[in-house]
């Protein structure tokens, strides 16, 4: 590496310098404080609730901080509630009363949809099957 041995051990025992040491006081206080808001919080809210408490620090330099120690904030997705169980409209009878065991094909058919999400779009998902041979009509 072409360092010196005389400068290696100057460097290995040096001192840190007190802006190191206060950058590792805030490293824990951003740590703490990302950890008990559930890896959510990111530099701007991290550098807000910093302010609040009176600790002095730019947001940019929270920033880094951020980097340093690897703490990625994620952006957790609301749910949203697609289904209403209180309508008033008519429910369609169960005819097979939890009896799936069919004895010849093309008697029983089944059906369900559901929904993906990509990178994109949500993409939706539907399935016909024949109870008989758990395929798409064959006849085994």
């Amino acid at each position: 590496m072409e360092v010196s041995r005389s400068g290696y051990y100057a460097w290995k025992n040096r001192l840190k310098s007190q802006g190191k040491i206060e950058n590792e006081k805030r490293l824990i206080e951003i740590k703490r404080l990302f950890i008990e808001n559930k890896e959510t919080y990111g530099s701007p809210r991290i550098y807000d609730v910093l302010n609040k408490a009176r600790i002095t620090c730019s947001e940019n330099r929270v920033a880094k901080l951020i980097r340093a120690g690897n703490l990625i904030a994620v952006q957790r997705r609301k749910i949203r509630i697609t289904t209403n169980s209180n309508h008033k409209y008519s429910i369609a009878p169960n005819l097979l009363q939890r009896n799936f065991i069919v004895d010849k094909p093309n008697k029983v058919w089944v059906s369900d949809i559901t929904y993906v999400w990509t990178l994109e779009r949500w993409l939706y998902l539907a399935s016909v099957l024949d109870l008989y041979s758990r395929g798409l009509g064959a006849n085994t």
